[in-house]
């Protein structure tokens, strides 16, 4: 195809107008003139001309240059490729006609040959919302995906180009993220010590109401108490990243996805710790959790479970804190999917919370979906809620909401997982009891089962986990004669010298004593 460079003067002439050309006077003057460039690039599959122009080069040296630089780019495609040659010619028109840069040989030669498209750049921004609008999951999970984007990946990360983004770039987002934590804390901390202030201020006398409404002026100026972005959130956010470039890997948009390789500090999920006679003699005492995640004793589980048993939704309460069944598990549980001739109920659904509002879903794994044993207790309690349910449908007549599910509210409607939550919670506190989560009844269903010695397998099967490692991290909280027996045995194991002699002394003892009772 042609090529060439030329010089070019763009002097005009003052009357007309009109570009002077080879008749400027100054044209021969070695640093007057600019040098321009232009190639002939295929025609358009109409049969159309289009060209490669550029010009304002310095020297004739780098308007060669980049004549080179467009041959070479053009030379990528082999002569049989005619959808090559084409997609090159489109992208040296686009250049042209926008004053790009010149993209790199080796670059566009490995897009070329990946398939990745060659003209434009997509920004990350652009290609979040084009990845969650292919996204097809449950409709909670797209809104926790969106959060992240809007609030945290588009305002630091969104105007780069995606194919450009690095290692670097995320690594200064979570150091913003930080930071950010930092200054809402401190600002938090300004507006917290304000409202202590004012209230220890009197209402009357002119003075202290001219300080009430000084004070109230600087409360209002300052930003309203905000949250953290925690590590659980900003490990969040690394995966919704991680996710959308590995999609963009597997359409050949990109080659390396630096959300794998940025490190954060790691998220420490609490353990979780039993309430012992100490413990609870603390809490009573001070008010403080020694964890996040605290489970009841057998003994403890079983006064909750005396306290609420004339409770309408004692059943689920009983089954959470036997079977271990999730929140939104319980609540979405379907009589068709609960065989109590057989013993057994199948997890196949469940609620779950789209802000508040709540919408049937799916387990979330496969592992979610299970077949779950009931034994003889249990099943009487759940032929009791049914015979409850039975009258209670009656009673309400045309107005019952037939849902089919095991546990509802009075007429027969969905249960809001966040309501039932809501009445868990007052349940606990009304029975004086230590306090723990609902989903801590799950916990504890768990460490019953593993203090029962049932294998680790059943355990993690039952609770619908994908991996037993999952069960023993989370669950397995000793419970303090598990912990005794278990340190027994071991101990037992262990010949000591010492031991022995205290052991034979202690029979001596005890043989001398016998011995004295009969004297007498």
């Amino acid at each position: 195809m042609k090529g060439s460079t030329y010089r070019r003067c763009s002097c005009r002439d003052p009357k007309t107008g009109k570009e002077l050309g080879s008749s400027c006077p100054k044209r021969n003057s070695r640093n007057h003139c600019t040098y321009s460039i232009r190639q002939e690039l295929p025609p358009r599959e109409d049969g159309t001309r289009r060209s490669f122009a550029r010009g304002g080069y310095s020297s004739l040296k780098a308007a060669q240059g980049d004549l080179d630089h467009v041959r070479a780019l053009m030379g990528l495609a082999e002569s049989d490729d005619p959808e090559g040659v084409q997609l090159l010619a489109e992208m040296l028109a686009e250049v042209s006609g926008e004053k790009l840069p010149l993209p790199d040989v080796e670059e566009t030669r490995r897009r070329l040959k990946a398939g990745q498209g060659l003209v434009g750049s997509v920004t990350v921004a652009e290609w979040l919302d084009r990845w969650l609008a292919g996204k097809r999951i449950r409709k909670s999970g797209i809104s926790r995906y969106e959060t992240d984007v809007r609030v945290h990946l588009k305002p630091h990360i969104g105007d780069r180009r995606l194919d450009r983004l690095r290692v670097s770039h995320l690594s200064e987002m979570f150091t913003s993220i930080t930071d950010a934590n930092a200054e809402t804390l401190e600002q938090n901390a300004q507006r917290s010590a304000a409202v202590e202030e004012l209230a220890t201020v009197p209402w009357k006398g002119t003075e202290n109401r001219a300080r009430r409404k000084s004070l109230k002026a600087a409360i209002d100026a300052m930003p309203p108490y905000r949250r953290i972005t925690g590590p659980s959130t900003r490990q969040h956010i690394k995966a919704t990243l991680r996710a959308a470039l590995n999609d963009a890997i597997g359409q050949q948009i990109i080659t390396f996805n630096p959300a794998s390789h940025v490190e954060i500090d790691a998220v420490r999920k609490p353990k979780a710790m039993v309430w012992t006679d100490e413990r609870v003699a603390r809490w009573q005492k001070t008010g403080e959790k020694p964890s996040p995640v605290m489970v009841w004793t057998p003994e403890q589980t079983g006064s909750f479970l005396d306290f609420v048993a004339e409770d309408r939704l004692y059943a689920m309460w009983h089954l959470i804190a036997f079977r271990g069944l999730r929140r939104g598990e319980a609540c979405g549980q379907p009589w068709s999917e609960t065989n109590l001739d057989r013993h057994s109920l199948t997890v196949a659904g469940q609620l779950v919370q789209d802000g508040w509002k709540v919408e049937a879903s799916e387990p979330k794994t496969d592992s979610g979906f299970r077949v779950v044993a009931l034994d003889d207790d249990t099943v009487t309690v759940l032929e009791h809620h049914r015979k409850q349910q039975k009258a209670d449908r009656e009673d309400w007549g045309t107005a019952w909401v037939e849902t089919g599910l095991v546990f509802t509210q009075e007429n027969g409607s969905w249960l809001h997982p966040g309501k039932v939550t809501d009445l868990f919670e007052r349940l606990v506190a009304a029975s004086g009891l230590p306090p723990i989560r609902l989903h801590d009844l799950r916990h504890g269903a768990a460490t019953l089962m593993l203090a029962a010695n049932i294998d680790i397998k059943i355990v993690s099967d039952t609770l619908g986990h994908s991996d037993t490692r999952i069960t023993r991290d989370i669950y397995q909280s000793v419970l303090p004669h598990v912990g005794k027996n278990a340190a027994e045995a071991t101990a037992k194991l262990v010949p000591l010298r010492r031991k022995a002699e205290a052991e034979k002394a202690a029979r001596k003892a005890a043989k001398k004593g016998r011995c004295r009772r009969r004297v007498r």
